[in-house]
Order: structure tokens, then sequence, then C-alpha cells
């Protein structure tokens, strides 16, 4: 999420429906009272559970290794 895509494109690397991510994206909203993606990476980094320009690994199709 911290590197920008779209749902649509989180739910295509993630091998989820796009409902599915959007349901997931609402709940981490919720949980901190956040308004949208960019307080969500501010928080990240702020709690260090990301920093800038390390990029998450990619999952593979199920059942990839």
């Amino acid at each position: 999420m911290g590197r920008g895509p779209s749902d649509t494109e989180l739910a295509q690397e993630l091998t989820l429906s796009e409902a599915t991510v959007k349901t997931h994206v609402a709940r981490i909203f919720a949980k901190p009272t956040l308004r949208d993606r960019a307080q969500a990476v501010v928080l990240a980094y702020g709690t260090r559970l990301d920093s800038p320009g390390e990029s998450a690994p990619s999952a593979g199709p199920a059942g990839s290794p």
C-alpha cells in the first residue's frame, strides 16, 4: 500500500478479489481512524512498520514458494 498501488493492483499482486482488498484497506483506515492511504503510510513509517524505499516482497501465484 505504501508503494501506491490501486486496490485492483493489490488484488492482482496478492491473488485476492478486489472486494477483499477494499475490505482490508477500509479496516486499516478504521482502526487508527485514518482518512486515506497517505496517512496510513505516515503511520507505517512513524511506527517503523515500513521505511521509505523498502519494497515489500511480492506474493507469487498461489502455491508458489
